[in-house]
């Protein structure tokens, strides 16, 4: 028999799916289970291995330094304590999609939250596990009324004696919006990561396997307390407002550009590096209660020639916020300018972002914010920069108390 790393995420999934439809409980040969989680080791991995999961060590050269405390390394398989109650929400993606396993096209969101937890081995000997379908959509449709009904179900689960923590399944089209949302609007400090893949279910060396075991390793570290929303994919741990995705179809796909990630996660066994230092989760000041809608925030793409014609059309169709991915330093037409100037003195929010990867807008830097009532972005990309407009727009349209807010989250 070919081990199971070589097989992939499908091939077990369709063995668990053959198993359910037959009334039968999963199996995995004993041939080709390769996982041990006590302790986990760079040659004895707790998921299985697939090209998929290679290693980030030693790509990480802008991460800033392991912390120095007891919490910095966490062998998850090790622990001699009871096993922590995890909760995974499912809201479909690539992790949980199907296609050809040559093939290069997939549907997302073919197969359901308990068919992932039984074809990853020994992911229940990390923690206690238990799912739920919250949604089953490709993350390009992610929209408002998920964010809000994931969201409000997480803070339910937050709350819950019985719950240590939330590790939540997601396409990675739009994985770093959905995290910063729920990175501001979440409660208390237990852990929550987002986590997918790049590959579908039923890929050769599909990533989802590894990617899954490791967040759940991720929550399960007490390391884990009071850092936000984090995003695990391919042995790296991001923060959510920091990450974002940098590649069409490379599983080494998400990245921290300005700060590096905050942790590693290899095989089950965690390293933490410095906690975030912008205001999130328990800090934060936004509530969606008793919201049912968010404020509708535009982005429009700065580029040579641009004219007026996007910026009015937004308008035209309510919008209440307007975010500019500028060139460079978030600059943009004189047209551009002198529309977005109309816009705030009729009552819209204009932030400057960048269409660029890295890098800080500055105020006032190119452009005079002060004078145009502009807010620049600082850090936050052109669709973080909306997340973070649309909840400010439930408290204030005021420019100076939304750039504020732009500076502390």
């Amino acid at each position: 028999m070919r081990p199971i790393g070589v097989l992939g995420f499908g091939t077990a999934l369709a063995a668990v799916m053959f198993a359910c439809s037959h009334n039968e409980p999963p199996k995995v040969p004993e041939s080709e289970t390769t996982v041990t989680t006590t302790p986990p080791s760079a040659t004895d991995a707790g998921p299985p291995a697939t090209d998929a999961g290679a290693s980030a060590t030693g790509t990480t050269t802008t991460t800033s330094s392991v912390v120095s405390s007891s919490e910095s390394k966490s062998n998850v398989g090790e622990s001699k304590g009871p096993k922590r109650n995890v909760k995974i929400l499912a809201t479909g993606g690539t992790i949980a999609g199907a296609g050809s396993a040559g093939g290069y096209g997939y549907t997302s969101g073919e197969f359901k939250v308990d068919d992932l937890i039984k074809a990853v081995p020994n992911i229940d000997k990390l923690a206690n596990l238990s799912g739920e379908q919250v949604a089953n959509i490709g993350s390009q449709d992610m929209n408002d009324q998920v964010w809000l009904k994931l969201a409000k179900r997480a803070n339910e689960l937050l709350s819950r004696a019985d719950v240590d923590g939330i590790v939540i399944t997601h396409g990675t089209d739009t994985m770093e919006e959905t995290a910063y949302f729920l990175t501001l609007v979440l409660r208390g400090d237990k852990p929550v990561a987002l986590v997918g893949s790049m590959r579908p279910a039923t890929a050769i060396s599909a990533d989802g396997p590894a990617n899954l075991y490791n967040a759940v390793a991720a929550v399960s570290s007490p390391g884990a307390k009071g850092r936000g929303v984090m995003v695990v994919l391919n042995d790296k741990i991001h923060d959510a407002r920091n990450v974002t995705k940098t590649n069409t179809t490379n599983v080494e796909t998400f990245e921290s550009t300005n700060r590096g990630p905050v942790g590693l996660v290899n095989s089950g066994s965690v390293d933490w590096f410095e906690k975030m230092n912008k205001k999130n989760r328990g800090l934060s000041e936004f509530s969606i209660t008793g919201h049912n809608t968010l404020p509708n925030v535009e982005i429009i793409y700065a580029h040579s020639n641009m004219d007026a014609s996007l910026i009015d059309s937004a308008i035209q169709n309510g919008a209440k916020g307007i975010v500019i991915a500028g060139v460079g330093d978030g600059n943009m037409s004189k047209a551009a300018l002198d529309a977005l100037q109309k816009a705030v003195k009729s009552g819209i929010v204009v932030v400057r972002s960048t269409r660029l990867q890295s890098g800080l807008v500055l105020r006032n830097n190119e452009v005079n914010d002060d004078k145009m009532g502009f807010v620049a972005s600082g850090e936050l990309n052109p669709s973080k920069s909306r997340v973070l407009l649309q909840l400010a727009l439930l408290k204030t349209k005021e420019p100076k108390e939304v750039q504020r807010i732009f500076n502390e989250y």
